[in-house]
């Protein structure tokens, strides 16, 4: 069996209580919890340059520990010079284990590492109890070499949660530590 991490125990001894009773679940099956993290990158200049795609999915490789599937344009635009099917980003899905770590990773890790960090907006949810937030560059993550970087790339990290409202979602992320910002 592999080794739980400390933040899906936190969860399970400490969340979910605290969760029933704040709420007044009747079930456990009613508590909400993070059913996966979607990791997106848009990857524009691989249009003319294909090592720019490859360098990218090689990031993301790095930072998630799976795989991601190459996401291609739907549609063409010619202003872009985009044509119907070319690759246009990439993209991974996590879940269970993995998604734990790298849940535990992006809080208590990652983001600490962003200049003059404040904690993350309250404005990122969805209104069904989805999170997203962007990051401007994947060199917070430490295992990213800055010396192998050719391009700072962005991405966009979306946190799905069963949680019904966003209340109910915000309390689940604070109480797993996502440093969300204090409102004056």
């Amino acid at each position: 069996m592999a080794i739980e991490s400390a933040l899906k125990e936190r969860y399970q001894t400490e969340v979910v209580p605290a969760l029933m009773e704040r709420f007044h679940y009747q079930n456990l099956l009613q508590v909400p919890k993070v059913a996966k993290i979607v990791v997106n990158m848009g990857i524009g200049d691989a249009v003319g340059n294909s090592k720019a795609l490859d360098a990218a999915v090689g990031n993301l490789t790095t930072i998630t520990g799976q795989k991601p599937l190459v996401t291609r344009a739907k549609k063409s635009i010619a202003s872009f010079k985009i044509r119907e099917g070319m690759p246009i980003g990439a993209k991974v899905t996590l879940r269970g284990q993995r998604m734990y770590d790298f849940l535990e990773k992006l809080f208590y890790v990652a983001l600490p590492r962003v200049r003059d960090f404040r904690g993350l907006s309250s404005r990122g949810f969805d209104g069904r109890g989805g999170y997203t937030l962007g990051i401007k560059e994947q060199l917070i993550f430490p295992e990213i070499d800055y010396d192998q970087v050719d391009k700072m790339r962005g991405m966009d990290v979306t946190l799905v949660t069963t949680a019904d409202t966003d209340e109910e979602a915000q309390v689940l992320l604070t109480m797993l530590g996502m440093p969300l910002q204090r409102h004056r």
